[in-house]
């Protein structure tokens, strides 16, 4: 009862039969209802437009190209506009929790994307001294 209190949908108790687990699993995926959307896969902070699709990045109509790596972490800040992302929460979502690089992969990249995104413009992406970064409209 607490479960489904909680925000649970279903419950299996154990000991369980795969086969149940299995048929509880495709009756949820019968009821949810996927709606694919066009305007979906654009994100958009202030005049920083992303396109998720076509993987290509505006701010204020110029076209900006990124890396890989570059348009994952801007995605990350995007989808998260006016939050504050520590270090750690942008390495695990970025670069995954098993990275076994340097750990000031997440400043090397952050100053990358400012050199892009913010040169000659206001700038969007912010520091938070010892919290982390975060991604704002420009005044």
């Amino acid at each position: 009862v607490a479960g489904l209190t909680a925000g649970g949908d279903d419950y299996v108790t154990k000991p369980f039969s795969l086969e149940e687990v299995v048929a509880r699993l495709r009756a949820l995926m019968r009821r949810t209802v996927v709606v694919a959307d066009e305007a979906s896969s654009l994100l958009a902070v202030g005049d920083l437009t992303m396109d998720e699709d076509s993987h290509e990045v505006t701010r204020a109509g110029t076209q900006i190209s990124l890396t890989a790596t570059e348009f994952e972490l801007l995605r990350y800040l995007m989808r998260n506009p006016k939050r504050v992302l520590s270090k750690a929460q942008i390495l695990d979502r970025v670069w995954n929790y098993d990275f076994g690089g340097q750990a000031n992969v997440v400043e090397l990249y952050i100053s990358y994307l400012r050199k892009k995104i913010d040169a000659g413009r206001e700038p969007m992406i912010h520091t938070m001294r010892g919290v982390g970064y975060v991604l704002k409209p420009a005044d």
